[in-house]
Parts: C-alpha cells; structure tokens; sequence
C-alpha cells in the first residue's frame, strides 16, 4: 500500500485560497514523504486546455524529481461548466464526456493509470432511472477511450455530495452494468461516514475490484484515533485482500481555515504508523 494526497487542498477549489502552483504543491508533498499526488484538473493546477505539450513535459519531470508518482486524476466535477455526465442539459453532457477525455489523455502523459468517475447528480425534473443511463451510457464511452491510453476508471460513491451514485451497492451496479475490463471500484471514507456505514464493510465487498481509495473524516478532517472511521481496521482489511494501490488523502479543501503543509503531514504520519503496524 502507498500515501498519496490529493492536491485540492492547495489548489483554489472549490475555495480560492489557500492556492499555490503546482510545482511547489509537488514540493511540499514529496517533502512530506509521500509516494504520490492525486491531481485536481482544475485551474490553477491542471486544467488541460491550459496545458500544452510542453507544460506537460515539465510536469512530468517535476514529478520525477521529486520521486513523487501520479497516483490519480480527477475533474473538477461541479461550477462553471457543470461536467455532469447525467445533466438534462445535452450540450453539457457532450462537453463532460469530452472533459474526461481530456483529463484521460492529460493523466496518460503525465505517467498516471488511474481517473476517477463521479457519475454525475440527478437534476429535479429528470427521472433517476433517466439520469442513470445517460451516467451509463457517458462511462462505457469514457471508459473505452481510457482503454485506448492504458488507463483505468474507477467509480466513486459521492453520497455527502450528489445523488446517484450514493453507495456501495450503486458504484457494483454501475460497474456490471458497464462490464468494461478497466471500469473498476472505489471509495472515500468521507462518504462512507455521511451514509453512517462502516468502510470495512466496503472493502470486503468490492474485494478485487477495489483500486483506489480516499481517506478523509467527518468535516474533511485528517485520518486519526479521534476520527469517525476505523482506521486500523481499514488497513488490516486492505491486507487481507492484498490491496496495493493508493490511500489518497482527500482532506481540509472545503474550507479557507486550513494549514496545507499541517493536514498533509498530520496525515502522513497517522498513517505510515498505521502501515508500519500491519
């Protein structure tokens, strides 16, 4: 198992500030002693219509000097232009689809392997069943772009968020019903809280199909004996399973009352003690 951390934190969204470049996010977190940074594709960081060739090659070797791997992408997934693949708007469904296209390939040359999919929200006004399939229909094309770049997908239950895809149960069905070799599993324990179910419960039942994992408490807090979820237990599951992926802390970014530097270390040093134990 490695540590990642998610850039929102430093990275104006969906508060402005605190904000730095990208860079020097890269910096702090290999600092810190993480093995990978999870990337927000959104400005001022890595929006990919603002990134050419050349921008993307000096990612890339910020990354490597800093012995700091991709661990994931993921768009900014509300505001704006919206990116919900189940929106009752069609010029906005087609103009998500195209987005993660973009964050695949920018993902892709960056050396990363994995994107996330936030299926979209239902909109008053549109059955559930009609946002579903138009979610469906948006990840199998996804997901076979991804294909073409090496990279897979992974389905994220956002229950403290949206209203689709609520739970684990949502995330298996979207995944069967989609049946693609590299449309796999995650979830966020942050989520797992605000339905008041137990993560390990989760990893048990998405088994092998679970590839990437945020960690986070109630309020976006840090990983720690004081939080919500078992953490412990979390680790001695993820073992029992083999799991060998990323835990990706996705934490202190929906507030401007926050430390980066002082999450991120927190963070790190919670859970490294907690790898060293298993």
């Amino acid at each position: 198992m490695k540590l990642a951390f998610n850039s929102w934190v430093y990275s104006s969204f969906p508060v402005w500030v605190p904000s730095y470049p990208l860079a020097d996010t890269i910096e702090r977190i290999a600092a810190i002693g993480y093995d990978g940074i999870e990337i927000g594709a959104a400005s001022p960081h890595a929006y990919p219509d603002y990134l050419g060739p050349e921008r993307r090659n000096e990612i890339r070797r910020v990354l490597e000097a800093n012995g700091l791997a991709l661990a994931s992408m993921l768009p900014a997934p509300g505001g704006g232009p919206g990116f919900n693949v189940a929106s009752p708007l069609p010029e906005e469904r087609v103009n998500t689809r195209d987005q993660y296209r973009k964050v695949i390939n920018l993902c892709a040359d960056l050396g990363g392997r994995t994107v996330i999919y936030v299926a979209g929200w239902q909109v008053f006004g549109t059955s559930r069943e009609q946002a579903w399939s138009w979610s469906r229909e948006a990840l199998a094309e996804i997901a076979e772009a991804a294909a073409a770049r090496g990279v897979t997908i992974v389905i994220e239950p956002t229950s403290a968020d949206s209203n689709l895809i609520d739970s684990c149960d949502d995330a298996m069905r979207l995944m069967a019903e989609v049946d693609k070799p590299n449309v796999k599993l995650m979830f966020d324990t942050y989520h797992v809280i605000y339905r008041n179910e137990v993560a390990t419960d989760y990893v048990r039942r998405m088994g092998k199909d679970l590839r990437h994992i945020h960690l986070a408490d109630a309020n976006r807090a840090a990983p720690s004996d004081a939080g919500r979820a078992d953490y412990r237990a979390i680790v001695a599951e993820l073992k029992k399973i083999g799991f060998d992926g990323y835990l990706t802390m996705e934490i202190g970014f929906d507030r401007r009352a926050v430390e980066p530097d002082r999450i991120a270390r927190e963070a790190f040093t919670y859970m490294k003690s907690l790898l060293a134990e298993a």
